[in-house]
This record gives structure tokens, sequence and C-alpha cells, in this order.
């Protein structure tokens, strides 16, 4: 099951679900760390209670279904773009970026792209919708946004021991305001991004 509570659009109707990628990813909004995007394709047949409970989905981040999904995808694929990307291309390009290059590393190729958010160049000649709050609506986007957001997380942990006075295994490497007094107290380490305003610190 593709569909949460929200149709595909008209045209799209009669796309069969294990040929439907669902495609997010995570980290836009940090000041520190890589974008990681991710892309699933799941079994028609697929059913979680965890992952289609969106009030659930909304309070808490199920780190248990990552291997689940994993596990039982038709295809599925997670791609990280660093930050000397980002400070190049800026975020909105390196997330799109991101989705390009997890559907790039799909060994299954999807036929109908449902894409988080509301913008999306396209990828291919592979027809695309674009749903903002899409994590919210489709079980597949959701997937992807366990996997980006898990994948994300646990590459922070990791810089994390390398720069523990920023205490990203806690903040990710988002603008929290005891991580913006860790800068203005350490300064900027590599992995911070260029395009946000430390001004505003």
């Amino acid at each position: 099951m593709v569909r949460l509570h929200k149709p595909l659009l008209s045209e799209y109707k009669d796309y069969h679900a294990s040929h439907i990628a669902g495609c997010d990813h995570a980290g836009t909004g940090a000041i520190a760390g890589p974008i990681v995007g991710a892309a699933v394709i799941l079994p028609s047949a697929f059913y979680n209670e965890v992952l289609y409970n969106t009030k659930k989905l909304a309070t808490t981040l199920p780190i248990h279904l990552y291997s689940i999904i994993q596990q039982h995808a038709v295809g599925w694929s997670i791609s990280m773009v660093d930050h000397e990307e980002i400070n190049r291309s800026g975020v909105p390009n390196a997330a799109q970026l991101a989705i390009h290059k997890a559907l790039d590393q799909l060994k299954t190729l999807p036929n109908l792209l449902l894409v988080a958010g509301r913008s999306f160049d396209g990828y291919k000649t592979i027809p695309h919708q674009c749903i903002p709050q899409g994590d919210q609506i489709y079980a597949a986007i959701t997937a992807a946004s366990i996997l980006a957001k898990v994948y994300r997380d646990r590459y922070m942990e990791k810089l994390d021991k390398d720069f523990p006075a920023y205490n990203w295994k806690k903040n990710k490497g988002y603008a929290t305001p005891t991580h913006k007094q860790i800068i203005k107290q350490f300064g900027l380490t590599l992995y911070h991004r260029k395009s946000f305003s430390y001004k505003e610190i």
C-alpha cells in the first residue's frame, strides 16, 4: 500500500505501488552537517501499523523501522551531500542532488516518483508528483523520510565524537539555542555551513 489517506492525482491512478518511489531528504534546516536523501519503493502488500500512524509519527522517530523498511522494500537507497557541496551549490540544490543521488543508486527503476516538498526539477524521464508534507501522507515518502533522518542522525552522532563540545549527538547540527551558544564560545567547525547567517547568533 502506497497511500496513507490521500489519492494520487488522476493521471497517476493506474501506477502500481511496487513501481512508485517515495523520496525525501533530511538536514536542510540544519547549520552543520550533510543533507541526506533517500528513495524507497514499497511492495504493494506492505503494511506497518506504526508507519501508517501519522499522529504517532508526528511526535517520534521510530528508529526500529529503519531496518524493517530495508528488509521489506522492493528497493531503497540512501545518499549524502556533504557540507562542502552545500556551501558550493546552496541548500535547495544540494537537497535535490541528494534525492537524485539516491535515485541513481536504486537497483529497481521506478516509473513514478512521489517527492516530499513543493518543487522538484525532475529526474531523467520519470514522472513525478510533489507532495507538501508528503511524509505525513504517503507511506513510501514516510519510509524515505525515516531512512534519511535515521542515517543522518547516526552520522551526526559519529561526528560528535570528534567535536564533542558542539553536542551534535543531541542537536544533530540544528540551530538550537545551546548550539548557537556553543558557536559563540568555540567558533565554527569545517562542518558548519557558510550559507547560514551567523550574524544572527
